[in-house]
C-alpha cells in the first residue's frame, strides 16, 4: 500500500475554489487564478457543502466536463452551493450546469461548436471589463443554454450559440459557454482576473514565494526529526523538490542518483559535479548493468516504463536500508506526470515511471511529492526562489526512464550508445544557434525502422533518427518548433556522418495533442 503526501499550496485567506466536473482543462484553470496571484485548489464536483463552507472561499468556479446535464448520472454539485452567498463563475458544462440547476434550460445544439469562434460580448458587463465587443473565444460543446434562469441576463452569444455568456448580478453568478482558460481564448486569463479581482473582490496576495515558505513549514511538521530520502535525476523537477526538503529537514535527507545507463551523453558525470560538491547528502549508485538487464529484450513501452519504475524504488530500498530507517520517500512528480499516467479520474496516456509505473508495494511509510500540483514553469518559478542557479531551472526536461522511452524496440548497449552521440549533437547545434532557451524541450529518437541508403557508394541499411522539438508553457499541450531549415541539415548531415549507424534523420512536426512530447 503506497501513501502520498501531496503538500498543499497556501491557504490564503484569499481562495478560489475550483469544482471538477471531469473538466479537461481543470488544472489549467486553477493556473490561471494562480497567475492572477490568488491561491486556487481543486476539489471533486461532488465535495460535501460543509467542506466547502470550511474553506471560506472568495469565489467559486465549475470547470468544463463532458457529460450532459439532463443525462442520468451527470456529474451534479450540491444545489446548497448556489445559497452560500459566494460568487460563482460557471464554464462550459459548469454554465449548462448553474442553469440547469436554477430552473433554467439545456438541450442539444442542431449546430455544435468546436475551435475558435468570434463572441460577441457586452463589455459593460463585470466579467467583460476592458473588453471590445468582439473576442475571439475556444468553443467545445455539443449542448447549449436555451433558456436563461430566472434573474440572469444575457451578455454573450455567437452565431449559433444565442447564450453564451450569462450573468445575475444581484448574487454574483456568471456563466461562459466557452473556455477562457486556454491560449486558443483571445485574452482569457484577463476574464477570470475580472472574475477574481472585480467580482470576488480578491486583492492578490499569493505569490510562489508563499508556496516555497508553506511547503518547507508544512514538511517540518510533517517529517520532523525523522529520515528521508530523495530520488534526484538532477533534471529540474527533482532538483527542486530536493532543494525544498534540504531547506525543510536539512541533514536528515539524502539524495540518491541512480545512472541507470540511459542517461544523455556524459549527464552522470554533470550531475555528480553539480550536485556532489553541494550541501545536500548525494550519493552516486552505478545501475546500469542492473537496468540494462532488466530490459534485454522488452519492446513495449508501457513495460519498460513499469519496469524502470519498479527498479528505481528497489534501489532505493536498498540504499535506505544502508543508511538506518527512513519513513519517507520524496519525488519530483509533477501534475502533467499525473494526467498522463491517469491517476484519478483521467484517462491513462502512458505511466510515468514515478506515478502510474510505480509496484504496488513500496518500502517506504509515505511517498512525498511536493510538486505534485504543479506545472513545469511553476516548478522553474519554484526553483528560483530557492536559489537554484538559472542554468539548472531551464536545463532541458528528461524523463525519469532516460533513453529507454526514447529507443524505439527493445534495447541494447549499442543503441544507447548511439542515440547518445546523436543528441548530444541535435542538442549542441540547437545550443550554438541560440534556439536552446525559445525551444522548450528538444531530443533525438532512435527508431526500429531502418532503410536503405547510399554512403561511399556503397549500400548501407540503418537506422532511421527522428528529431523532435517543442515550444509549450505547460507541457500539457504543445507546438512543434519550426527550426530553420538550415540548421536541421546541418544536424542531419553532423549525425549520419559523425554518427556509426544513422543513415536517415527526420524532423517530427505534430503538435500535442494528437501526439505527446515523447514518443513513447
Amino acid at each position: 500500500m503506497i501513501f502520498y503526501h501531496t503538500i498543499c499550496l497556501m491557504k490564503e485567506s484569499e481562495l478560489i475554489l475550483i469544482l471538477d466536473f471531469y473538466g479537461q482543462y481543470n488544472q489549467l484553470i486553477a493556473r490561471r487564478v494562480r497567475e492572477c496571484n490568488v491561491y486556487s485548489e481543486i476539489v471533486p464536483f461532488n465535495t460535501p457543502i460543509e467542506k466547502i463552507k470550511e474553506k471560506n472561499p472568495k469565489g467559486i468556479i465549475f470547470t468544463g466536463g463532458p457529460a450532459s446535464v439532463y443525462a442520468e448520472n451527470a456529474p451534479m454539485c450540491d444545489k446548497e452551493v448556489f445559497n452560500l452567498g459566494i460568487p460563482i463563475l460557471g464554464i462550459c458544462y459548469g454554465m449548462q450546469l448553474m442553469t440547469y440547476s436554477l430552473g433554467g434550460k439545456v438541450r442539444r445544439a442542431e449546430k455544435r461548436e468546436y475551435g475558435t469562434t468570434e463572441v460577441s460580448i457586452d463589455s459593460t458587463s463585470k466579467l467583460f471589463k476592458g473588453f471590445e465587443d468582439k473576442n475571439i473565444c475556444l468553443m467545445s460543446h455539443t449542448d447549449f443554454v436555451d433558456s436563461l434562469p430566472e434573474g440572469f441576463e444575457n451578455i454573450g452569444k455567437t452565431d449559433n450559440c444565442p447564450n453564451a455568456a450569462m450573468q445575475n448580478v444581484q448574487k454574483n453568478f456568471y456563466g461562459i459557454q466557452f473556455h477562457p482558460e486556454v491560449n486558443h481564448t483571445n485574452r482569457g486569463t484577463e476574464i477570470i482576473k475580472n472574475f477574481v479581482y472585480n467580482i470576488c473582490g480578491c486583492h492578490g496576495d499569493w505569490k510562489m514565494s508563499s508556496f516555497v515558505q508553506d511547503t518547507i513549514k508544512s514538511l517540518k511538521e510533517k517529517i520532523g526529526d525523522k529520515k528521508a530520502l530523495c530520488a534526484l535525476s538532477g533534471g529540474v523537477d527533482s532538483s527542486v523538490a530536493a532543494m525544498i526538503l534540504s531547506k525543510a529537514i536539512g541533514k536528515n535527507l539524502t539524495c540518491i542518483f541512480v545512472d541507470h545507463g540511459l542517461l544523455r551523453k556524459n549527464e552522470a558525470e554533470e550531475v555528480s559535479d553539480v550536485f556532489g560538491n553541494s550541501e545536500l547528502n548525494f550519493i552516486k549508485v552505478d545501475a546500469r548493468s542492473r537496468f540494462l538487464n532488466k530490459l534485454a529484450n522488452v519492446e513495449n513501452p508501457e513495460e519498460k516504463r513499469k519496469i524502470i519504475g519498479e527498479e528505481f524504488i528497489r534501489v532505493f530500498e536498498e540504499e535506505a536500508k544502508k543508511i538506518g530507517t527512513v519513513d519517507f520517500l520524496v519525488q519530483g512528480t509533477i501534475y502533467p506526470d499525473v494526467i498522463e499516467s491517469g491517476v484519478g479520474v483521467g484517462a491513462k496516456i502512458k505511466s510515468h515511471h514515478n506515478v502510474g509505473g510505480l509496484p504496488d508495494y513500496v518500502d517506504f511509510k509515505e511517498i512525498v511529492e511536493p510538486l505534485r500540483d504543479l506545472f513545469k514553469d511553476e516548478v522553474r518559478q519554484a526553483g528560483l526562489e530557492v536559489g537554484l542557479p538559472e542554468k539548472l531551472v531551464y536545463r532541458q526536461p528528461f524523463p525519469g526512464p532516460g533513453l529507454a522511452i526514447r529507443i524505439i524496440g527493445n534495447i541494447t548497449p549499442e543503441k544507447v550508445q548511439i542515440l547518445q552521440d546523436a543528441d548530444y549533437i541535435f542538442r549542441e547545434e540547437i545550443a550554438k544557434a541560440g534556439l536552446d532557451k525559445s525551444i522548450n524541450q528538444y531530443f533525438a529518437v532512435l527508431t526500429n525502422l531502418r532503410s536503405v541508403g547510399v554512403m561511399g557508394d556503397e549500400r548501407t541499411y540503418d537506422y532511421t533518427l527522428a528529431l523532435r522539438a517543442v515550444e509549450t508553457t505547460d507541457f500539457m499541450t504543445a507546438n512543434f518548433s519550426k527550426i530553420p531549415y538550415e540548421i536541421l541539415e546541418k544536424t542531419s548531415s553532423r549525425i549520419v556522418n559523425e554518427v556509426k549507424h544513422i543513415n536517415r534523420v527526420v524532423y517530427d512536426i505534430t503538435s500535442k495533442p494528437p501526439a505527446t512530447i515523447e514518443w513513447e
